[in-house]
C-alpha cells in the first residue's frame, strides 16, 4: 500500500521526495474586496455578535478588577519581601 502510495521504494526504503510543480501548487489570486464592501462585512459581522448585557458586564468587570487587585498585592508583597531579604543579606 505504502509502495503504490510513492511512500517506499521497491524494496522497503524510503522513497526519494519528488519535485512538485510550483505553479501547480499555488493558490489562484483572489480578487480584493472594495472598502465599502469591506465595511458591510464587518457590520455583518458584529450583527452576529453575542453582546454581553449591563449585568453581565457589571460581573465581567468586578471580576477583572478582582484579580487585578488581588495580583498587585502579591507582586508589591513578595517585592518587599525579596528587597528586605536582599538588604538583611548585604547589610552585613
Amino acid at each position: 500500500m505504502m509502495q503504490r502510495q510513492g511512500q517506499v521504494e521497491a524494496d522497503g526504503s524510503p522513497a526519494a521526495r519528488r519535485a512538485t510543480n510550483a505553479t501547480a501548487t499555488k493558490r489562484p489570486v483572489k480578487k480584493r474586496t472594495s472598502i465599502p464592501e469591506f465595511f458591510r462585512e464587518v457590520r455583518d459581522e458584529m450583527r452576529q455578535v453575542a453582546w454581553p448585557n449591563r449585568s453581565e458586564m457589571v460581573n465581567y468587570t468586578a471580576v477583572v478588577l478582582t484579580t487585578l487587585i488581588l495580583m498587585i498585592s502579591l507582586i508589591f508583597f513578595l517585592n518587599w519581601v525579596f528587597a528586605h531579604v536582599v538588604l538583611f543579606l548585604y547589610s552585613k
